[in-house]
């Protein structure tokens, strides 16, 4: 296994990681320039050189994570029994510049009914690096002559995320698949399986976000009906109803998606910018 499989496997189980890498080296140095190490939260794998220009390296990029960097950093370390060290004394003679670049989680957007809206929001939510869940109980809305093969062929032929078709009978049994930090968008044709995906979201306290299509009218006969299903006023406040930026207004499709997409993108730059726990 090499650094490339170690990120795979990180960025796999969804944690989020730094690569260091040795980008340049003036003089007697450890390693020579290329070398690349994987810092996690628990986790190390490769390595920069040891001593204090490796120890240096990982407690930075574990201060980038804790913090939800996203921009990388340059760190110069002079290898001299004079520079002021933290983690013990190299003196190789020679001075090394680190890159220190994050490798975020890759955000899940789960859209559950694929009807009109559905089918805009997913061609613009397709435009990013995002795991992109569609999910229909109507086999048609989901088949492959409507959709075509996601990286192969039809609409989402081309597209930058990484886009999952799912059809299922039972549409709320797909929740309990999503991926820890989803963010969860309810839109089917059917008010009776828009609430049973509401009621199966907020039981999962590891959903991001939840936003329900819908009037102010429709949440109110859902309130009710959540409340009597044991959800108490906190768990509603996780759902957002109606969905959307109010400064795009209109009742197309297209436009709703285009509200819809902006908001999701909102939340979804708001988690990386937030310090972990």
């Amino acid at each position: 296994m090499d650094w490339v499989d170690e990120l795979r496997r990180l960025r796999d189980a969804r944690v989020p990681a730094v690569l260091v890498t040795l980008a340049a080296v003036r003089g007697h140095a450890p390693r020579n320039g290329g070398a690349k190490l994987v810092v996690s939260p628990d986790r190390l794998f490769g390595t920069v050189g040891g001593g204090n220009l490796e120890e240096t390296a990982i407690a930075t990029a574990r201060e980038m994570i804790d913090a939800g960097e996203n921009e990388p950093r340059l760190l110069t370390l002079t290898l001299s029994d004079k520079a002021a060290t933290e983690y013990g004394v190299q003196c190789c003679g020679g001075e090394v510049t680190m890159l220190l670049e994050p490798v975020r989680v890759v955000p899940t957007v789960a859209v559950f009914g694929v009807g009109h809206v559905g089918l805009e929001l997913a061609r613009v939510l397709a435009r990013h690096e995002i795991g992109l869940w569609l999910v229909d109980g109507r086999a048609d809305m989901v088949a492959e002559e409507r959709l075509g093969v996601p990286g192969r062929s039809g609409i989402f032929a081309d597209a930058v995320a990484t886009v999952h078709v799912r059809h299922a009978p039972v549409p709320e049994t797909a929740i309990a698949e999503l991926p820890a930090g989803a963010h969860v968008l309810i839109m089917t044709h059917d008010h009776v399986e828009d609430l049973a995906l509401v009621d199966q979201a907020l039981r999962r306290s590891d959903v991001a976000s939840i936003g329900l299509i819908g009037s102010r009218a429709k949440w109110a006969r859902f309130a009710a009906k959540l409340r009597d299903l044991g959800h108490t006023d906190d768990d509603l406040a996780r759902v957002t109803t109606p969905i959307g930026v109010p400064e795009v207004s209109g009742k197309a499709p297209a436009v709703i998606a285009v509200s819809v997409a902006a908001r999701v993108l909102q939340l979804i730059d708001d988690a990386a910018r937030a310090p972990r726990a």
